[in-house]
């Protein structure tokens, strides 16, 4: 019988175990890591500077991605150029029509809801200026459709956050449409009626600022709508209903101070106001920007974050119809 011995050698930064097994980790101070952070690309004991370059970098990957599904959602719009001209030869017809009821109405009571005749004339083509970005009609996202089609079940299992992807994807469509729907009814109301100019530059940055929170904010409205889907077979009522209190506590008919009492109150706490009535107020100076924009903001931050849980009980809980 052939005896053969073999001898046991520790990697560096380890040592033997009294009890005879081999390898084990070396907890003494002054030691090298154990081979499993190497391994893994984890920090050493005492440098959590590899776990905030880890995450900086996923940080910054994911803003990458989120910036090109933009791209992609403002070229994907960009391809529906004859109904973007419709749309705005539409919005400046009926602003020239609003604008004239408006004017009937301020000279009937001057300085009504606190606003003069050029300040009530403003607001009726920033309102109509307002209704691509904002999407005030409702509609806008694919994800109700995707349900139905049962593509919605590869949308959850992306890597990607599905509200993230279409508010990054909204917001490009945001951005076609708010040049191209947008600046042709506000140019043709300056020149017909000649519009209110922003006060200065703090009022441009704010107003600019508001018109991406009002963007956030119709989206998470919307986005919440369109996951009901998720939960019923018809979701048609739900659109409809969000389309009557859009287009009524947005300030898209009248200007919310225009309401009586407790109505005028409640109109302007709802979030639908964040969508017209705060940044047309912001462009005319009307409030408090920072104000403003800290009611927008809580209204964004809420409605997202109602939007992730919900996204988190429909992966739990689909129902297809016909998938």
């Amino acid at each position: 019988m052939q005896l053969c011995i073999a001898t046991v050698y520790s990697a560096p930064g380890t040592r033997p175990n009294p009890g005879g097994i081999p390898g084990k980790p070396d907890r003494r101070p002054g030691r090298h890591a154990p081979a499993r952070h190497r391994k893994y690309g984890c920090p050493r004991p005492g440098h959590p500077a590899g776990w905030q370059g880890r995450s900086d970098a996923h940080r910054e990957a994911a803003f990458l991605l989120y910036a090109r599904i933009a791209g992609y959602g403002f070229r994907r719009h960009s391809t529906y150029r004859a109904a973007a001209v419709a749309g705005a030869f539409t919005n400046t017809v009926f602003g020239i029509l609003r604008a004239y009821v408006l004017i009937a109405l301020w000279q009937a009571r001057p300085g009504l809801a606190g606003y003069d005749l050029a300040d009530a004339v403003t607001f009726c083509f920033l309102s109509q200026a307002f209704i691509g970005p904002m999407q005030v009609f409702g509609g806008g996202l694919e994800l109700s459709e995707r349900v139905r089609s049962g593509d919605v079940a590869l949308d959850l299992v992306r890597p990607a956050s599905l509200q993230m992807w279409s508010l990054a994807d909204d917001l490009g469509r945001a951005a076609y449409l708010l040049l191209l729907r947008s600046l042709p009814p506000t140019a043709v109301g300056a020149a017909l009626f000649g519009l209110v100019a922003p006060a200065g530059p703090a009022a441009c940055l704010s107003f600019a600022a508001g018109l991406v929170l009002g963007v956030v904010v119709s989206f998470a409205l919307r986005y919440l709508v369109a996951l009901s889907a998720c939960w019923m077979v018809d979701d048609r009522g739900v659109q409809s209903l969000s389309l009557v209190t859009t287009l009524f506590f947005s300030g898209m008919v009248l200007p919310l101070n225009l309401f009586p009492g407790w109505l005028g109150t409640l109109a302007e706490a709802l979030p639908w106001s964040a969508m017209v009535q705060v940044p047309a107020d912001l462009y005319l100076g009307k409030r408090d920007a920072l104000e403003a924009l800290g009611f927008q903001l809580a209204w964004a931050v809420a409605l997202l974050a109602l939007g992730a849980l919900a996204t988190g009980a429909a992966r739990r809980k689909v129902v297809i119809q016909g998938g």
